[in-house]
């Protein structure tokens, strides 16, 4: 079950770092910002996942 989060989750920083670069080059505030916040949702749902994983494990 791992394995498709971790997927998504590359897929996110490769594209929150695709947003980052494009913001570097046209240089908007909007396109970083919005880069930064899919890189922390990315860190934010392996948190969750661990979390969830660690109460489930001591519930069963």
């Amino acid at each position: 079950m791992l394995i498709p989060i971790l997927i998504f989750d590359v897929a996110l920083v490769a594209w929150s770092l695709h947003l980052m670069q494009s913001a570097l080059e046209r240089q908007e505030f909007s396109l970083m910002l919005a880069g930064t916040l899919v890189a922390a949702s990315a860190a934010a749902m392996l948190v969750v996942y661990f979390i969830v994983g660690n109460c489930l494990s001591r519930l069963s």
